[in-house]
């Protein structure tokens, strides 16, 4: 389950170990350790890590398919968790040390900068191999955080990033970790990219800053509150 630790005023959460996909229990857990950060005073800022070969593998799709009755709230409370780190009033990074699938890879883009490994772990939005269409709120998403270009070859195609093609893209802001061979060492490396990001912005935190980036991605918040119903 997720955890929440320190370093200095960077508050650093860890998703897990496994394929940290969006249980309910993992959504509640989640929300409530972002609860905790924000309920806290003065300067901060938030990585995003996981541990193993995968940072998110996203929707919990054996649980949607046993409980399709469900679909709607469920697609709801995931949606409301994207819009809530979308607007976060403080700097947030994702630290990618591995996959970051569908719904992963559009958590990590809901961060405001994103560090992905050099030559491991692939960032992709595999959709429309699975079948299935982004809803509204997910296309508005990933169209405010990716170029136009990019937004559309991974919608539409799928394709695979690797960090080097996703720092072309525009994807990722930086990779880390270009060569390591052992899986502790990278991770920390890409880690420590990522807190070396966030350090320096600790004093933007802010009420101000949730209020700026509210405004900033409105139309997109409003598409995630405002979920359809869904069947599959």
């Amino acid at each position: 389950m997720p955890k929440l630790e320190h370093d200095g005023e960077v508050y650093v959460l860890d998703l897990g170990d496994g394929e940290n996909r969006f249980t309910k229990d993992w959504l509640v857990e989640v929300e409530a350790l972002l609860s905790e950060i924000e309920a806290t005073d003065g300067p901060k800022a938030l990585v995003t890590v996981a541990r193993g070969k995968i940072w998110s593998n996203g929707l919990d799709l054996d649980w949607m398919i046993a409980h399709t009755d469900e679909l709607t709230d469920y697609l709801g409370s995931v949606q409301a968790l994207f819009a809530r780190v979308l607007t976060l009033p403080l700097v947030t990074v994702a630290a990618l040390q591995g996959h970051a699938f569908a719904g992963g890879a559009m958590l990590s883009l809901a961060h405001d900068f994103q560090v992905m490994r050099a030559d491991r772990g692939f960032w992709c939005l595999p959709e429309v191999d699975l079948r299935l269409p982004f809803s509204v709120g997910m296309s508005s998403l990933i169209s405010a955080r990716l170029p136009a270009r990019t937004a559309a070859e991974a919608m539409v195609t799928g394709r695979r990033y690797g960090g080097a093609d996703a720092l072309a893209a525009g994807i990722v802001d930086a990779i880390a970790a270009a060569g390591v061979t052992d899986a502790s060492e990278a991770e920390r490396a890409v880690e420590t990219t990522a807190i070396e990001i966030a350090r320096p912005l600790t004093g933007k935190a802010s009420p101000a800053l949730g209020v700026i980036k509210s405004r900033l991605y409105a139309a997109t918040v409003a598409a995630l509150h405002a979920m359809e119903p869904v069947s599959l």
